[in-house]
Formats: structure tokens, sequence, C-alpha cells
């Protein structure tokens, strides 16, 4: 375990308790661990454990179930993996193997994985009820539903098989939504080491370059603190920054577009998810102000609105509304402002929402809804906050053309906010968003002395 680790073992444990309390006596919970996948042939996609799996376990390795029985007298928590072997550690890696789920995993017993058809429905034999999350592994749901078939055939001969089958995500997924505090640091840390990479790409950026190479400079500033993508970035300049998950990245720069990134770290499977906006040439139009000003404004008081005892749709209200004043006042829509927002006229320029949890997953697990009725916002939930404003070429609204002046121009402005006691706290604060903020230091990378080897400050803007 690395020193700087957030997640503690006592904490995967703490987990497993409280779950295991929640599912209460004559009941099982089965994990599989997430398989590798192909990339082509005899090359894998780099290996990312299931976040469920992980989030109970923190064993960070394929080939293995958890398995979580409530009372059992011979032990609560077994773990089913690979083998010590060192012929394939000398392939592919090294293992924990069975002495080590148990002793840096806290498995009470650890059994090989190619013995699981031979042990787990002896396990299943005195349970009632199996958690379990159907549906996302078709084929580990046929081996389940195996094991349990095999012990009714064997009904006769007295052996009992559960009866019930109880949707795992249910009570699992509502335990994610409310993030520890180590969890809490684990997401600041990526949250600030995404907030250096998105600072520096402000920095190098310069009309010419090409979308590729800003992205590099997140690839190169992750991997420098051992992190990874939380997904795959978004770097979309001029009318690519209207396309929501343009991932393509491989366009010219041009000296007076914008450019959009959506990236973030993910450290210990948590991600950071972040979205700045800003000018290729370091300086934003009269257009782009005007339009970037709007996004800004609608995503601080969406941020405003991220407190407890405010429902989930609270801040996306907030931005709609502010969102769609300015597209009036601007002459984009015209009408009342009640009735448009009644209408979803904004949805012209706006076509998402305005967040989504934040955790391990990228868009994390947990209800928007309780009972029909958006859910109430509690401390230690986390949550984007991400308004935007997106004018496609050749855009109109109804039969009416908008002006070329404000075709390909699109605007996101995405930040982390953790729900506390008194309000909120913006994980990804490190990041400038105000348009002086973002002049500023773009202008640092374009000073006339050269020091950072970027050329004459005129020449670099263009007519700027």
């Amino acid at each position: 375990m690395s020193a700087n680790q957030h997640i503690k073992p006592t904490e995967f444990a703490r987990r497993r308790k409280r779950l295991m309390q929640m599912m209460g006596k004559a009941s099982v919970a089965i994990l599989p661990a997430a398989p590798m996948r192909a990339r082509n042939r005899d090359a894998e996609h780099p290996y990312r454990q299931d976040s469920d799996f992980y989030y109970l376990s923190g064993f960070n390795e394929p080939d293995a179930v958890l398995v979580l029985i409530p009372k059992r007298k011979h032990g609560e928590v077994i773990l089913f993996c690979r083998e010590r072997d060192p012929e394939m550690e000398t392939w592919h890696g090294r293992r924990a193997g069975l002495k080590g789920a148990m002793e840096h995993y806290g498995a009470d017993d650890a059994f090989p994985i190619s013995d699981i058809d031979d042990i787990l429905p002896g396990l299943l034999e005195h349970s009632e009820r199996v958690y379990y999350a159907m549906g996302c592994d078709t084929q580990f749901d046929q081996r389940v539903t195996g094991w349990i078939n095999r012990l009714k055939e064997q009904s006769r001969a007295g052996a009992h098989a559960p009866s019930e089958f109880v949707a795992l995500d249910h009570l699992l997924h509502d335990m994610r939504l409310y993030k520890s505090r180590a969890e809490i640091s684990a997401m600041r840390t990526a949250a600030k080491i995404s907030a250096q990479a998105h600072k520096r790409a402000m920095q190098q950026c310069q009309p010419g370059k090409m979308e590729y190479e800003i992205e590099a400079e997140f690839q190169h500033h992750f991997k420098q603190h051992n992190f990874a993508n939380a997904y795959t970035p978004i770097v979309g300049g001029g009318e690519n920054s209207c396309i929501l998950h343009y991932t393509e990245n491989n366009a010219e720069l041009r000296d007076g577009d914008l450019l959009l990134i959506d990236a973030g770290a993910e450290n210990e499977l948590y991600a950071a998810d972040i979205t700045r906006t800003f000018p290729v040439n370091g300086r934003f139009s009269s257009e782009q102000k005007a339009l970037y000003q709007i996004v800004l404004d609608a995503q601080l008081a969406a941020i405003d609105k991220v407190r407890p005892g405010n429902h989930w749709d609270a801040p996306h209200e907030a931005a709609v509304r502010i969102l769609t004043k300015g597209l009036i006042k601007l002459g984009l829509l015209k009408g009342n402002l009640r009735t448009l927002i009644k209408e979803q006229a904004y949805r012209t320029f706006y076509m998402h929402r305005t967040g989504h949890w934040l955790g391990m997953d990228v868009h994390d697990v947990g209800d928007y809804k309780v009972g029909g009725a958006w859910r109430e916002l509690e401390p230690g939930m986390v949550l984007t906050v991400e308004p935007g404003l997106y004018i496609a070429p050749g855009i109109k609204v109804g039969k009416r053309r908008i002006a070329k002046k404000w075709q390909g121009i699109g605007i996101r402005i995405e930040d982390d906010i953790l729900v506390t006691k008194d309000g909120c706290d913006v994980l990804s604060k490190d990041v400038p968003k105000t348009i002086v903020e973002i002049e500023a230091l773009m202008a640092e990378t374009f000073a006339p002395d050269n020091t950072r080897g970027f050329g004459n400050f005129s020449k670099r803007r263009g007519s700027i």
C-alpha cells in the first residue's frame, strides 16, 4: 500500500461490516471482479477494477470473487482469487495469492478461483437470500444461477437453495453516495492534480497547435503523479466544442476560436471531472465574452443552490433560469422568460443536465429521485455543476437562423462540488474560470521576453 494512500484497509472493513449489517442473517453477497478486456489480439486494455468490488475489497486483480456471509462461524469475508504462480507472475506481474488476500485485504478465508464451482454452492446452501447485481455480467449471471440450480437439483438429498434474489446495487450504491473523509481526501487530491493540468493546458495553448498536443499535457501531468485519466478527455476547439462527447482530439487550434477541455484524473479509483473553456489566443472576443459570462453566472447560481435540504434539481433550475435570461438578452431567444423555461426553449443551446453524482465512477451511482421526488442534498454527497451553451454552425431557432457571429461557440464550465454541513465546497476551485483570471494566466505564457519559449506576444496573438 502506498504511503500516501487515502483509503486504508480499516475503511474497506467498515464498509463490509456495514453492508452485512443491512443484509442480515441467512444471506450471501456475491461480487465478481472486473475481467480483463482485450484491446486487440494479444494486447489488453489497462486493467481497471469494478467499482463495487473495489469499494468493498480494495483488491485490484482480475479473476476474483468476493463473498460476504454475515455471522458465518468460520469467517464472514471470503475471497476467491488467483494463486501465486512464479511463471505467470514473470509474464504478467505479481499476485497477492491466497495468503496475501488474508494478510493484506482482510479476507477471513481465501480459496483458488479455479475451485469456485466446487466451493461456492456449499456456501450458498444455508442462506435464504442472495445479494447480487444481476444483469451487469451475463456470463457471471449464468454461473450464479447455475450454482443455485445445482442446489435445487440436490433438494431430495437434503440440499437447501436460496429462495430470494435481492439487488445488491440498492444497498451498496446508496452507501457509495455518501463519501467518507478518506474518500473526500482522495477526490480532493484528484481535483488538485487535475486543476494543475488544466492550468498547464491554458499556458501551453496557442494557435497552430493540435488538440492532441494539449491533451498530451494532461497525460504527462497525470502520469507524473501516477494517476490515470478518469475518462477519455474531451479537447475540442472551435466547432468541435459544440460536440458534447467529442474525443477525436485531432484538429488544429485556430486563432480566434475557443477551446473546451473536459478532463479529470483518477486517484485510487476516485474521479475528478473538470471542464474549462478558454480562447486559443488568450483573449476572448466580445461575442465569446458575452456567452461565457452567461454560462459562468449560471454556474455560480447553481453552485449557490448546492446545500443541505435543497433538492437535486435546484442547481439545474437556477442554471436554466440564468441561461434563458441571458439568451433573451442577446436576442438568441425571443419571448417571455417563464414561458420559454416552461417550454424548454433553452434546449436548442443547452441540451444536458447541470450535473451528476461523482465518485468512483465519473457518472457515479446513487438515485436522483426517492419515492418519485427529487432527492434532497445531504453532507458527504459529491456532484458536478456544469452548465453550458453550444451554438453549432447552421443552428436555427424554429425557422430563424442564428447570426454567424455566434456560431461555432461552445462553452461549458464544470466543477466538482462537495455538499457540506453548512453549504458546499468546490473541490476544483484551483482552476481559473473568470474571464479576467483566464486571460491573466494565459498572458503569462505569451510574455514578450520569451522565457517560456513561445515567441513574441503580438505575433502569437495575431490581430488581438
